[in-house]
């Protein structure tokens, strides 16, 4: 008896570390993180997508009623906005595909860069822009996951 439970010992060390390693590998990459998106500039899907999301603010900011604010200083008019290109984009797995770009394109002249946020479901063909502004920093934050 003594001499099967000195044999297991090895055996259950083992079974232990092989858990371990297979955790860790989890760990690594979790279901819904941000994937980071290459050759974005040579991705048409990426572009597109870029496109829509100016369309679709260029659409909004002129669906904008007029508002008291503007006058002090609050709520200033936008112009709108012309595409140049998406330079960075990460893709993440939620209902759907949420994609994270950063978008140049010249408002007034002056070129300037956006963070974009645009959710596609497409079994239901579903496009919608989440989130549109001045980025505030000139890259996408970094996230430990793969490159696609």
């Amino acid at each position: 008896m003594q001499k099967l439970t000195l044999l297991s010992l090895p055996l259950l060390l083992v079974l232990f570390l092989t858990a371990n390693k297979v955790n860790a590998i989890r760990r690594e990459r979790m279901v819904g993180a941000r994937t980071q998106v290459k050759d974005v500039k040579s991705n048409k899907e990426i572009q597109q997508l870029g496109k829509f999301s100016v369309k679709e603010y260029n659409r909004n900011i002129l669906d904008m009623p007029p508002s008291p604010l503007r006058g002090v200083g609050l709520g200033e008019p936008s112009s709108p906005l012309d595409f140049v290109e998406v330079v960075e984009a990460q893709t993440q797995v939620v209902s759907g595909i949420k994609y994270y770009l950063k978008v140049e394109a010249v408002q007034g002249g002056v070129r300037k860069t956006f963070d974009a946020v645009v959710v596609v479901k497409p079994w239901v063909q579903s496009k919608k822009l989440l989130n549109f502004g001045p980025s505030p920093r000139s890259t996408l934050p970094e996230t430990p996951s793969e490159q696609i």
